[in-house]
């Protein structure tokens, strides 16, 4: 198959694996254990697939379907590895995970987004210009720092942005949370729609940055475009939780969350193969309304099925939000994940079994 046949079936595949995933657990147990656990993959994920290129040393050898079934246990061991430790930093090692440490634990993603690829993992990189085997090394010491400095970077967002304050007198309240500037949830949703503003940028190739050559070098590249998906952010929440009066967590399941798994199945699925005749930025415009449009049909769709899934009709809105606590796990936390595995550790083995290229957001 070529694209973008090839992306829809992977897609539709990946899909229907999340959704049976989902339906292994009960409510308490996914938005609990579950999704912590598995919001410390993407991290990880991030590092094997733009740090690591998908093709670390102890992988490079190996063909398909060995070489995903690795990349896969490697990840799979790694998250394990760092869950108890996030436990224990922000959540007081209390279990099951509530959702101060959970919180910590999405932040973490977009954190580790911006220094992978709108900083191309500067300084770190430096280690990569090595020849040899000793490049090899390098190669995994980068990623390794980066993802340190990555959970370390947002401790300290954390402490400093973030205040729960509101969660006092509830069961979930830790004596160890954060008294920052911002409301908790407030503060998480600009972040994570930080990163949408981020893959937005990816659509458009990083046009206009491109016209200008001075920009494209590291690390003003990651400052003008943190800078400007900081812009992006505040417009968006200018606009829905000021003007509109939304809800911040309507704005994330319903806004932000399927924005960014659309353009994940655009980017990465898809290959960027729907509108690759056009020429920027009318590329980047129908890209991104694609991407806007595809996530906001596929949360539509988790939002039907999910009292299938969970076995009873979970509440929206406050105090308790089950309905999106649900809905962003199973989008971010877990087919988001899936669909990253299936690209790019299988390289949608067996439906292919050439290479896939294309522009997607690990590049």
């Amino acid at each position: 198959m070529t694209q973008p046949l090839l992306g829809i079936v992977a897609s539709a595949f990946v899909l229907a694996v999340s959704l049976a995933f989902l339906a292994v657990f009960d409510f308490p147990t996914f938005v609990g254990w579950v999704s912590f656990y598995m919001l410390g993959v993407v991290p990880l994920q991030i590092v094997v697939v733009v740090v690591w290129g998908a093709n670390p040393p102890f992988a490079a050898r190996l063909r398909q379907p060995a070489k995903g079934l690795t990349l896969l246990l490697a990840t799979a061991l790694g998250a394990a590895a760092i869950a108890p430790v996030v436990l224990r930093l922000v959540g007081e090692g209390i279990s099951p995970p509530g959702p101060i440490p959970s919180q910590y634990a999405v932040v973490v993603v977009p954190t580790t987004f911006f220094m992978a690829i709108a900083f191309g993992g500067w300084p770190f990189d430096a280690l990569t210009r090595a020849q040899g085997r000793a490049n090899a090394r390098n190669q995994i010491a980068a990623g390794l720092l980066l993802l340190v400095v990555s959970y370390a970077l947002t401790y300290a967002l954390f402490r400093v942005f973030f205040n729960y304050e509101f969660l006092q007198g509830t069961p979930v309240y830790l004596q160890s949370a954060p008294h920052g500037l911002f409301n908790g949830v407030s503060a998480l949703v600009f972040y994570v729609t930080m990163l949408g503003g981020m893959f937005l940028m990816l659509h458009f190739d990083l046009w206009p940055f491109t016209l200008a050559a001075g920009l494209m070098k590291q690390p003003v590249l990651g400052l003008v475009w943190t800078i400007a998906a900081a812009a992006v952010a505040a417009v968006v929440m200018w606009i829905t939780t000021g003007i509109l009066a939304l809800d911040p967590m309507y704005v994330l399941t319903r806004i932000t969350a399927p924005f960014i798994f659309g353009t994940i199945i655009v980017l990465n699925m898809l290959q960027n193969s729907l509108f690759a005749t056009l020429r920027q930025p009318l590329k980047g415009a129908a890209n991104a309304l694609g991407a806007a449009l595809i996530g906001g049909v596929l949360a539509h769709l988790y939002g039907r099925v999910d009292r299938i899934i969970v076995g009873l009709e979970l509440p929206s809105g406050a105090p308790g939000y089950e309905y999106e606590l649900w809905l962003v796990n199973a989008l971010l936390s877990v087919t988001f994940p899936f669909l990253i595995v299936y690209a790019a550790y299988f390289t949608f083995w067996p439906m292919t079994k050439r290479q896939a290229v294309g522009s997607t957001v690990q590049t």
